[in-house]
């Protein structure tokens, strides 16, 4: 049984929150905040890029602000892996936490300053932040909770998620507020007071989390670890020092960087690692055919899975530059923030995981669950018929109208609804399907899906240039096509596959 003391004494049971582990409370107002942050700046990142420089942007064209934002996005993901990591063997996952905070709220404030130095700054220190924070704090949740309390675990992680959404929610309303209406860099500015918000919050209550987290989890011995750590310290100092003569060289003009030949590249790259690491289970590690079966399932949910995160993260790109362009925002002659539509996504979420979670249970009852492939094509589906509704909208958009935010909002609701069908399942499915010596490299498979696809998304968003738009009105329905084509393909391919996939995968459903 798990110990349950605070270091003061005290239980960490003498203090709930809604029956769970006061120390849930402190993870949910720290991860509220972290997400108010995140999502807050992501709503109005693409807007400003691509705002004209006389009116506080940066002036971008669609290709690069979009090439940018995928590159943004992705590496918020990729680095989880090593943050992870760094707090298993000498962080601590509190310390990364905390560490991580502190350099996302720098970011932030980073991005508040005008200027182009302080803003792709700002961004590369979200990164690292984020990469720090992400990973380690839902770890921590779970470690709240004994061995044996498997369900209170999972309500405890329900909890938790909603505090990610009521942030996603709340923050394009104040970003978008401020950064559109008023200064861009305002809105970024409001991000970063968040993140500091969450970070006092962390520190005043972090006595509720008793030992969970504290140390790192050593695995090697006292002696291996400290050398190690000298070896990954003179990495680090190498990296910082080789980061900031490249950022200086750049800044001073002497070298120029191209965001989309860097997001292609890039791109490639992490097919090929993606590609060269599945070859090397197979080859190296000592697998049963039942494990390698499943670890085949596994690539195959990866190749779906950045399918359908290229899509639904059009959300911050593609999607919300159709929000500020082509639609009515103007309301008793008050103009709304395209970047609120950002929060409708949170909405549905909070509203529809309940009923999802309940909707598999049912139909479990009655023998009628979906198994995961159908599950995973069922959300591929729903995000095609998202864009479908985005096509018929800009049916409109080509005959010089603008189309109502009702477009959105149900192209949104759609892709909510394939979200929870993949999302959800397709971590409960890693985790079920890799071997247990695996299952961290799987997990870390699962984000670089998520990475890929993202990165896949600001490319995809590059097409929607609004120039070539105008010069082409049938090119902006017919690439919304080409994403439903690809998008319900896939999920029509997994449909017919599905019982295949799912003989693959043995005993698990």
């Amino acid at each position: 049984m798990k110990d349950s003391g605070n270091s003061d004494g005290t239980s960490q049971y003498s203090h709930s929150f809604f029956g769970h582990p006061r120390g849930l409370a402190t993870l949910f107002f720290t991860e509220m905040w972290e997400r108010f942050s995140y999502y807050g700046m992501r709503a109005i990142l693409v807007l400003f890029m691509v705002d004209a420089i006389n009116r506080g942007g940066l002036g971008l064209d669609d290709r690069t602000a979009t090439a940018i934002y995928g590159l943004y996005t992705m590496f918020v993901y990729l680095l989880a892996l090593p943050g992870g990591w760094l707090a298993d063997k000498f962080f601590g996952l509190r310390n990364a936490i905390w560490y991580g905070g502190i350099i996302i709220t720098l970011g932030h404030f980073s991005m508040a300053i005008p200027g182009n130095t302080t803003f792709y700054l700002g961004l590369i220190l979200i990164v690292i932040g984020t990469g720090l924070l992400k990973p380690n704090i839902s770890s921590i949740v779970g470690g709240l909770y004994a061995d044996d309390e498997q369900a209170r675990r999972d309500a405890g992680f329900s909890i938790f998620y909603m505090g990610i959404n009521i942030g996603a929610f709340i923050a394009p309303l104040v970003t978008g507020y401020l950064g559109e209406g008023i200064n861009w860099h305002y809105g970024f500015g409001a991000a970063g007071v968040g993140m500091l918000l969450g970070l006092i919050q962390y520190k005043a209550t972090e006595k509720y989390l008793g030992d969970v987290g504290a140390a790192p989890e050593v695995t090697d011995s006292p002696e291996n670890r400290d050398k190690l750590f000298r070896k990954i310290k003179i990495g680090l100092w190498a990296t910082g020092v080789l980061f900031v003569m490249l950022f200086a060289a750049v800044s001073g003009g002497y070298i120029t960087i191209n965001p989309v030949a860097i997001a292609d590249a890039s791109g490639l790259v992490i097919f090929i690692l993606v590609l060269a690491y599945f070859a090397y289970i197979y080859i190296a590690e000592e697998l049963t055919g039942d494990e390698k079966k499943k670890i085949g399932v596994i690539a195959a949910l990866f190749v779906f899975s950045a399918i359908f995160w290229s899509g639904f993260e059009q959300a911050g790109s593609s999607l919300n530059l159709f929000a500020e362009r082509y639609t009515d925002r103007e309301i008793f002659g008050w103009l709304m923030p395209a970047s609120w539509l950002q929060s409708v996504n949170p909405i549905f979420i909070i509203t529809l995981a309940p009923v999802f979670g309940w909707l598999w249970v049912w139909l479990a009852k009655k023998n009628l669950e979906p198994s995961t492939p159908a599950k995973f094509a069922l959300g591929l589906i729903f995000l095609g018929f998202g864009f479908l509704v985005m096509m018929f909208a800009s049916y409109y958009v080509v005959g010089g109208n603008q189309v109502l935010p009702t477009w959105l909002i149900m192209t949104y609701l759609l892709h909510t609804t394939g979200e929870l069908c993949l999302s959800p399942v397709g971590l409960s499915a890693v985790t079920k399907l890799a071997p247990k010596k695996l299952v961290g490299q799987m997990m870390g498979i699962w984000f670089m899906s998520i990475a890929f696809g993202n990165l896949i998304a600001g490319r995809i968003a590059g097409q929607f240039d609004d120039q070539a738009i105008q010069a082409d009105p049938t090119l902006l329905p017919d690439l919304f096509w080409i994403i439903v084509m690809t998008t319900v393909g896939g999920g029509i391919i997994l449909l017919l596959f599905s019982k295949p996939i799912r003989k693959l995968m043995g005993n698990i459903h």
